[in-house]
C-alpha cells in the first residue's frame, strides 16, 4: 500500500488540495491518506478544511505572530524532517508557492521521499513579484519527481528547464475541481445575507456588486494606497454600485484598507470569509478586483471578468484569454478599466464569454491515477 502525505499550510492550499485529498481517500485499499498541516494561517487554513469536511492526522501548529519568512521556513523544516523520519511516506504532495511548500519539499529531498507538486510550472519571471512565492515554487519543481501542471503553458516552462516531458503530467488545476464542488452545495444568497457589516437585506442583491481582494506582500505601502484610493474613486464616482472587500488580517493591509475606505457609505470592508461565502460572493459578483493567484483561476469559471491587481501574473492564460486584464496597483488604469467594464456592455461580454481556461474539474483524478501508477 502506497503512503501518500499531503503537506499544507495556507487556506488556498487547503482549498486546492482538498479534491486531492478526497480522490486518494477513495482508494482506501491502494493508498494510505495522511494530511499534515503546518498551520502557517492558522485562522483561514482552519476554516477552508472545514469547509471541505477535512481534518488534518498531525497539525503541527507553527505559526507565531509576526513571525519573519526565515523563521518559520526554518521552523517548518525543522518539524516536517522529524515528521518525514516518523513516518516514512512514499509521496509527499505539495501545492503551490508558498513557504510551506518550499520547505515541505526540501525536508522530503533530504529524506529521500520522492515529491509530487499540483500546479507545477508556473513562472511570472521575475524572483521579486511575487515575493517570495516566485523562488518558493522554482524551489520545489528543482526537487519534484512528479510535476502536475495546471496547464500547458505550465509544461512547457518545465520542459525548456529540462524536466523529462515523462515526468510532467498535465492536470488542468484543481481550484477548479474545488470550486465546481463548492458552487453545487451552497446557497449563495443565505451565505451572503449572514455576513456580519454587509445589510444585506437592503436592496444588495438589486445592485452590480465589485468583489475586491487585496493582501500580497509586494503591493504593501505606496502600490496599496494607490489601491484603495481607486476603489475610494470608483465607489464615488458609481453610488448605484456596491464594493465588497473582505479584508485581509495582516496589519499591512487591514490598518490602510480601513484608514482610507473605512468612512466610504457604498465600499463595505468585511471580515474574511470562509470558503463557502466567497464563492457565494464570486457567484454574485458583477466583477472581481483581485491580486489572489486562485481568484484569477476560479473567476472565469464563474464567467466573471477579472482586473488582476498585479503588473506580471504567473497565470497568463486567463490573460491571453481574453477573461482577466492587468492592472496592477495603478490609480488610472484600476479607475478606468473598472469604469470600461461597468459603462460599456460589450466590453463586459467579451470578457464573460470566455471558456476557463484552468480546467475541466477532473485534476484531482489525473493527479491521483499518476501517483498510483508510479507507485512506491
Amino acid at each position: 500500500m502506497l503512503k501518500v502525505m499531503t503537506v499544507l499550510g495556507t487556506r488556498p492550499e487547503a482549498i486546492k488540495l482538498a479534491p486531492v485529498i478526497h480522490a486518494l481517500r477513495r482508494y482506501p485499499d491502494r493508498i494510505q491518506t495522511i494530511v499534515c498541516s503546518t498551520g502557517q494561517h492558522r485562522e483561514m487554513l482552519d476554516a477552508a478544511l472545514q469547509s471541505f469536511d477535512i481534518r488534518p492526522d498531525l497539525d503541527l501548529r507553527l505559526m507565531q505572530p509576526n513571525q519573519g519568512l526565515a523563521d518559520l521556513t526554518a521552523r517548518i523544516l525543522s518539524a516536517l524532517d522529524d515528521v518525514f523520519c516518523k513516518a516514512q511516506p512514499d509521496w509527499v504532495l505539495v501545492q503551490g508557492d508558498t513557504t510551506t511548500v518550499m520547505a515541505a519539499s526540501l525536508a522530503a529531498f533530504y529524506r529521500h521521499v520522492r515529491i509530487g507538486h499540483v500546479e507545477a510550472g508556473l513562472r511570472s519571471g521575475d524572483l521579486q513579484r511575487p515575493f517570495p512565492e516566485e523562488a518558493n515554487r522554482r524551489i520545489a519543481d528543482l526537487l519534484a519527481d512528479l510535476y502536475f501542471a495546471p496547464t500547458l503553458t505550465a509544461r512547457d516552462h518545465l520542459l525548456r528547464e529540462g524536466v523529462p516531458a515523462e515526468r510532467v503530467i498535465v492536470t488542468g488545476n484543481t481550484v477548479v475541481d474545488a470550486l465546481l464542488f463548492m458552487s453545487r452545495r451552497i446557497n449563495a444568497r443565505a451565505l451572503i445575507e449572514r455576513i456580519a457589516d454587509l445589510n444585506a437585506s437592503d436592496g444588495f442583491f438589486d445592485k452590480r456588486m465589485i468583489l475586491v481582494t487585496s493582501h500580497r506582500r509586494e503591493n504593501f505601502g505606496a502600490p496599496f494606497a494607490a489601491i484603495c484610493r481607486a476603489l475610494r474613486t470608483i465607489a464615488e464616482r458609481y453610488p448605484d454600485v456596491r464594493i465588497v472587500y473582505p479584508v485581509h488580517l495582516n496589519p499591512n493591509v487591514a490598518g490602510p484598507a480601513r484608514a482610507l475606505l473605512g468612512d466610504a457609505p457604498n465600499i463595505a470592508l468585511i471580515q474574511p470569509v470562509d470558503y463557502e461565502t466567497m464563492v457565494a460572493l464570486m457567484q454574485q459578483a458583477y466583477l472581481i478586483l483581485t491580486d489572489s493567484g486562485g481568484i484569477q483561476e476560479e473567476a472565469p469559471g464563474l464567467r466573471k471578468p477579472v482586473l488582476v491587481l498585479r503588473d506580471v501574473t504567473e497565470r497568463p492564460e486567463a490573460v491571453t484569454a481574453g477573461a482577466a486584464r492587468l492592472v496592477g496597483s495603478d490609480f488610472d488604469r484600476i479607475v478606468a478599466e473598472t469604469s470600461r467594464l461597468l459603462d460599456d456592455a460589450e466590453a463586459y461580454r467579451r470578457m464573460t464569454s470566455v471558456e476557463n481556461p484552468y480546467g475541466d474539474g477532473r485534476a484531482s483524478e489525473r493527479i491521483v491515477e499518476a501517483i498510483l501508477t508510479y507507485g512506491a
